[in-house]
């Protein structure tokens, strides 16, 4: 009996090692009815601790050596990995190498693929500067703020203001869509609130690191102090001529609403005439019809609780002023005059500029200006001709402009003719001939296009020497363009109308038996 049946044990070794080389062409892959059908062989191969004696030495004889199969080595590595469930629950630990066998070949790790650059993102902008309170009122207040100094390539799509009352941690955005402006305010707040804020500039690469104020706003009504912004042209006089209207604006500042009041040497002004009327931030001065008794300083007051500012408007009302006084002839001696008078007893309201003195001769009865902004009450006329008589009067001037009147002189001025015997000087008899030599030579002029010129040179000599004139060393014969002429040897040339082509160098050339002399000059044409 145990003869007959030793021979099926001795032939399952090889059964088994059957079924282990199997699975050796689908190294690694899933078994489709689970793992309970292929681990029957690994507790006989593995040596678990019940089968140890009856399975251990089979595998050891059975084995086929390394190099023939090859498929083969691979399964100690499979299977090793893989958690063997016994029966108790547990994973079986491999099966240590026998001594002599051979060692599997060790297995090298893959090389790592390396990593991909990633592109280098863009910063967001920086955080927006000089976050201040610009206003606060009672249910609103206003933010003003800088550009960020990093803006970046994407450009700024705009900015968020967030808040947040202080004690909580809840941070609203008060914009729905980013705005450009760097000035905001924020409405609908409640009086007595302390709030938090804080604005961050925003862009497609990101949004800024919010910019904060250190410490919350409270909304509340600010006061302010009264104060009047006198505008530059009105801290000095103001001057208006008679007739003319009055409108002048005057801004100031205060809050609560500050009292405007007006005053003229300590009295209300008079409504009638003046009229007042005024804003929460300015005033208006107003006066249909300037007259000079609207001159003076008036006060302004602007007064909040106690506290004012004050300001003084200082208003001239001036007119033409009237005409000098007291005007006479004080002396006529030759072909002078001598005139004095005194200033006018109205002067308009204002300074007195100066003084026109006129002229008048019998014979035309015409006026002519002989002296304009004369500063003197006196004065002197020459240059008159003899034998005429003249009439003289004058006229004050102010900014206004000349009296409307004159101030005549009574008396009139009659230049006599003086007698006068000539003598004749006795010349000594001498031989005037001679060369001809010019005593007066031609100067370099320059005139304009389209206006005619003249060049002036004068020459003695006798006989009388025959003048001939040259532009650029060529004889003028016969020009309309130009007009020679010589009176008491006065040499002159007339160009008429020059072009820019008449411009040169011209000569004067006098010739007489005796010899010949010559001038020359320049002349520019613009």
């Amino acid at each position: 009996m145990t003869g007959k049946t030793a021979p099926p044990a001795k032939k399952a070794a090889p059964a088994a090692a059957k079924k282990k080389a199997a699975p050796a062409p689908k190294e690694g892959a899933a078994p489709k009815d689970g793992a309970a059908p292929k681990e029957e062989a690994a507790p006989k191969e593995e040596a678990a601790p019940k089968e140890e004696a009856a399975s251990a030495p089979v595998p050891a004889t059975e084995e086929p050596p390394a190099p023939e199969h090859p498929l083969e080595q691979p399964l100690a590595p499979t299977d090793e990995p893989a958690p063997i469930p016994t029966e108790a629950g547990a994973e079986a630990t491999p099966v240590p190498a026998e001594e002599g066998s051979p060692a599997p070949p060790a297995e090298t790790p893959a090389p790592a693929p390396e990593p991909k650059p990633e592109k280098p993102k863009e910063e967001p902008p920086s955080c927006p500067l000089s976050l201040a309170v610009e206003e606060v009122s009672e249910n609103s207040f206003t933010l003003t703020w800088k550009a960020p100094e990093q803006i970046g390539r994407a450009g700024l799509d705009g900015y968020v203001v967030e808040i947040c009352k202080d004690g909580s941690s809840d941070w609203k955005a008060v914009n729905q869509e980013p705005f450009i402006s760097t000035r905001y305010t924020i409405p609908n707040l409640s009086s007595g609130d302390k709030i938090h804020v804080r604005v961050m500039a925003v862009s497609a690469s990101g949004t800024s690191v919010p910019a904060t104020l250190e410490q919350p706003v409270l909304i509340r009504e600010i006061l302010q102090l009264p104060k009047i912004r006198m505008p530059r042209h009105l801290r000095e006089t103001y001057i208006r001529r008679v007739g003319d209207a009055v409108n002048i604006m005057i801004p100031f500042q205060g809050k609560p609403q500050p009292e405007v009041s007006w005053t003229k040497g300590g009295q209300p002004l008079d409504t009638n005439h003046i009229n007042i009327r005024n804003t929460a931030r300015d005033t208006i001065f107003y006066i249909r019809q300037a007259q000079r008794g609207d001159s003076g300083k008036y006060e302004l007051t602007v007064q909040i609780n106690g506290a004012e500012d004050k300001a003084t408007l200082d208003i001239q009302v001036v007119e033409p002023p009237g005409p000098p006084q007291n005007l006479k002839l004080v002396d006529v001696w030759g072909f002078n005059v001598a005139l004095e008078w005194t200033p006018p007893a109205d002067n308009g309201n204002c300074e007195i500029k100066g003084y026109r003195v006129q002229k008048s001769d019998k014979k035309s009865g015409k006026w002519f200006t002989v002296l304009e902004r004369c500063t003197r009450t006196s004065c002197t006329i020459s240059d008159l001709i003899i034998g005429n008589t003249y009439s003289f009067r004058v006229f004050s001037e102010n900014i206004c402009g000349l009296s409307d009147s004159a101030a005549v002189a009574s008396g009139v001025a009659y230049i006599e003719k003086t007698k006068t015997t000539y003598q004749p000087e006795k010349i000594p008899q001498r031989d005037m001939m001679e060369p001809p030599k010019f005593t007066q030579p031609l100067t370099d002029r320059t005139t304009t296009r389209g206006y005619s010129t003249h060049l002036f040179c004068s020459v003695r000599g006798f006989p009388q020497p025959k003048i001939i004139w040259l532009k650029n060393q060529m004889e003028i014969r016969e020009d309309p363009k130009y007009i020679a002429l010589i009176d008491q040897g006065v040499c002159s040339l007339e160009i008429r109308k020059p072009g820019p082509f008449d411009g040169g160098v011209y000569t004067c050339k006098a010739v007489n038996p005796l010899g010949e002399a010559s001038v020359d000059c320049r002349l520019d044409v613009k």
